[in-house]
């Protein structure tokens, strides 16, 4: 039973999960670099990056959050579809840090998630209901 409604991942959301699986493969550091991201924006750009360990837990840095950064240095910070993949290729569902963070650059974002065995496309806003606001 699904908790939230979602879309089937279409043939840019898998080139998508292949750039951020691409980039994992090719910076992939035992015990650094576990996750990649990739992000469109909404003008077709693709930013993929990894999460970057650190010795002090707190101190790491999210994949999506890096990849978010590096669309915003380059004056695309609107996301259209975002997804994150461990290092066996499997696709995994943003934490509640980036969650906020997505919402916060576009609270109508696309997010593949996995589903099963397979992926699918939810709205950030099902994700992250009743987000926090000051």
């Amino acid at each position: 039973m699904a908790i939230f409604a979602s879309d089937p991942t279409t043939d840019r959301d898998r080139d998508l999960i292949q750039a951020a699986r691409k980039i994992l493969e090719e910076r992939y550091k035992p015990g650094w670099h576990q996750v990649g991201a990739a992000l469109r924006t909404p003008a077709g750009k693709v930013f993929a990056a990894v999460h970057l360990e650190a010795n002090v837990g707190r101190a790491a840095v999210c994949a999506e959050a890096i990849a978010l950064g590096m669309a915003a240095a380059a004056g695309e910070a609107a996301i259209e579809t975002i997804v994150a993949v461990v290092h066996d290729g499997s696709v995994v569902s943003p934490c509640g840090i980036c969650r906020e963070v997505i919402t916060d650059y576009s609270p109508q974002a696309r997010v593949i998630v996995p589903d099963g065995s397979a992926a699918t496309v939810a709205h950030i806003e099902d994700l992250l209901p009743r987000k926090y606001t000051s």
